[in-house]
C-alpha cells in the first residue's frame, strides 16, 4: 500500500486528468452504461449514479447493492458539489493536514461523507464542474479505484 502523501498526490494528479472536453445527457448515458457493465462484468454490488447541475441524469442499483449504498452515494456527491474535488480528495486533504472531515468540516454529516468513489464532471477548457459521476458499495479506496479505472477507459475513447 502506498503511503498517505504519495496516495494524496497520486489522486490530485487523477482530478487534473480526469477531465471532460463537453459532457452533455447522452454522455452520461454512455457513461453510465460503461460504469453498469464494467460493473456487472466483475460482479460489483454498485450503487452508480450521474448528475448534471442538481438533476440525477443516471442512476443503477446492481445486484447485491442496498439503500444504504445510495445514502452514501449522494453524501459523497455533495462533498464534490461543495469542493469542486473528488470525494476521496476531500477525505485526504482532511487527513493530510491532521484533521477529522466529520468533525473539521463544519458540514452536516448527515449530508455530506467525504469518502471515496465520487468525481466531479470537470470541463477541460474552462474548469467548470457541471456535475458529479459516483458508485458507492465497496470500501472506499475500491469504489475510487474503480471509478478512477473505469473514466480512464471512457476518456481515452472521446
Amino acid at each position: 500500500m502506498t503511503d498517505d502523501r504519495t496516495y494524496h498526490e497520486q489522486i490530485q494528479a487523477d482530478e487534473q486528468d480526469l477531465q471532460f472536453s463537453t459532457f452533455d445527457r447522452e454522455d452520461a448515458w454512455r457513461l453510465g452504461t460503461a460504469l453498469r457493465q464494467a460493473a456487472l462484468e466483475q460482479r460489483l454490488p454498485l450503487v452508480i449514479g450521474i448528475t448534471l447541475g442538481a438533476q440525477r441524469v443516471f442512476h443503477t442499483a446492481l445486484p447485491r447493492a442496498t439503500p444504504d449504498n445510495d445514502a452514501w452515494l449522494e453524501r459523497k456527491a455533495a462533498v464534490v458539489t461543495h469542493f469542486e474535488r473528488s470525494s476521496m480528495g476531500v477525505g485526504e486533504q482532511f487527513r493530510a493536514l491532521g484533521r477529522n472531515f466529520e468533525e473539521d468540516s463544519r458540514l452536516p454529516a448527515h449530508r455530506y461523507a467525504a469518502n471515496g468513489g465520487v468525481f466531479p464532471i470537470r470541463l477541460l477548457e474552462s474548469g467548470l464542474v457541471v456535475g458529479t459521476v459516483g458508485v458507492s458499495g465497496l470500501p472506499q479506496r475500491d469504489d475510487h479505484a474503480f471509478l478512477v479505472q473505469q473514466l480512464r477507459t471512457f476518456l481515452s475513447g472521446q
